[in-house]
C-alpha cells in the first residue's frame, strides 16, 4: 500500500468515527484511532509516542485506548492509559486484539477497527460508566501520521 490514504475510503472512516462515538455514549473513556504507513522503531513504543503526541493522557480518570495501526507493517497495537489498564483483566487487550485480526486477516480492515473500538467501549463502559457531567475529551477523528 503506497498511500495511508488509500487505507480506508472517507466512507470508511465516517463509519469509524461513528463507532467510536457509539462505544463513547456510555462511558467516560476515550478511544482514538492513529493511522500511519510505517515506523522505525517498535511499534508499542510508536503506539507510546503517538499516545503522547495526541495528549491522550489528558483525560480525568487516565482512561484513554489507542488503536494505533502501521499499514505498510502490517501491526497494530492496543494502548491503553494507565486507568484503564489498573481495572481491566488481563486478557482483555488479547480478546481486542483477536476480534481485530479476525477481520484484519480477511481483509476488513474497517470492519476489523470497528469491532476493536466497540469491544473497547464495552469494557470501558463497565469499568468507567458514563456520568451526566461527562464531556467529549478527545476528538474522534482518526489522526494520521
Amino acid at each position: 500500500m503506497s498511500n495511508v490514504e488509500d487505507f480506508l475510503t472517507s466512507k470508511e472512516e465516517e463509519e469509524i468515527v461513528l463507532a467510536i462515538q457509539q462505544a463513547e455514549r456510555n462511558t467516560s473513556g476515550e478511544i482514538r484511532v492513529h493511522i500511519e504507513k510505517t515506523t522505525a522503531i517498535s511499534h508499542y513504543d510508536r503506539a507510546l509516542e503517538v499516545f503522547q503526541m495526541l495528549k491522550m493522557f489528558n483525560t480525568q480518570q487516565r482512561n484513554g485506548v489507542l488503536l494505533y495501526i502501521a499499514v505498510d507493517d502490517h501491526k497494530f497495537v492496543i494502548y491503553g492509559d494507565e486507568g484503564i489498564n489498573n481495572v481491566v483483566s488481563e486478557n482483555f487487550w488479547e480478546t481486542t486484539k483477536e476480534a481485530i485480526q479476525n477481520q484484519f486477516k480477511q481483509g476488513n480492515f474497517k470492519q476489523g477497527i470497528i469491532d476493536g473500538v466497540l469491544k473497547a467501549g464495552k469494557e470501558l463502559q463497565a469499568h468507567f460508566p458514563w456520568t451526566t457531567d461527562d464531556e467529549n475529551e478527545l476528538s474522534n477523528e482518526i489522526s494520521k501520521g
